[in-house]
């Protein structure tokens, strides 16, 4: 592992966009499993990653959050937010009800004695990279917050009641597989319910790993077939294939 990786990984540019196309992440576990045509293509950025990007900045980089940009129009259908859009060049921005919302989460979260000493302990690193061979394949992960012990990754989720269920079909399990392969340490969930605003602490069992190191296996075999040095197939001929 070189420093000098870790260093340019640090750059949400160089993670997402430059060195760190290198290397396989979480989240291409879902596309390799669900649509390996969907593997390494871009996706335009949404609503969804906005918020979720500046949920993160409020809690854990809060000099980047100062600049979230943001429209107070009632939706996206009126003419000032597409106005906002075409003079700024951006493909999304918030709308300011969803701005102030994301804000009553992050201030639920840091108003519980609890969540706000886990999460701001004076030995906390805040988004830290990793990279490193799992199965035989380069691997990188970023850890929302990484403590001598464990890592904590803050998550959001329209039903807290079903989170259990919900990890699963978001690849949370393989997430878990793939830090604590990284970091060498354990992964805790953190969650806040977008709804209701209830918190909620989840900590993987053995059974949820051992599913997500499944579908890292199943992933990477995917990845060997179609985009590997040694593939043997093309993507574009890629097809469901189940019995119902």
């Amino acid at each position: 592992m070189s420093a000098e990786v870790i260093t340019k990984l640090r750059d949400d540019f160089e993670y997402y966009s430059g060195v760190g196309k290198q290397y396989i992440s979480n989240s291409d576990i879902g596309s390799l499993l669900s649509n390996p045509k969907a593997f390494g293509v871009s996706r335009d950025d949404n609503k969804s990653f906005a918020e979720g990007r500046y949920f993160h900045q409020l809690l854990l980089e809060p000099e980047k959050a100062v600049h979230v940009p943001y429209v107070d129009a009632s939706s996206r259908l009126t003419n000032k937010y597409k106005e906002y859009l075409a003079e700024n060049y951006l493909q999304v921005a918030l709308l300011k009800s969803e701005k102030e919302h994301i804000e009553m989460l992050v201030d639920t979260i840091k108003g519980n004695i609890t969540f706000y000493d886990e999460l701001y302990r004076p030995t906390n690193v805040f988004e830290e990279p990793m990279v490193g061979e799992i199965m035989g394949i380069p691997f990188k992960g970023k850890a929302d917050i990484l403590r001598t012990d464990s890592l904590i990754d803050i998550k959001t989720t329209s039903d807290i009641q079903k989170f259990r269920y919900s990890a699963k079909a978001y690849n949370y399990d393989s997430q878990c597989y793939i830090y604590q392969q990284l970091f060498g340490r354990p992964l805790i969930f953190y969650v806040v319910d977008k709804v209701t605003a209830q918190l909620g602490v989840y900590t993987p069992s053995e059974e949820f790993i051992r599913g997500g190191e499944d579908k890292v296996r199943r992933a990477i075999q995917v990845w060997e077939r179609f985009f590997g040095p040694n593939k043997t197939e093309d993507v574009e001929n890629f097809y469901i294939n189940e019995t119902l």
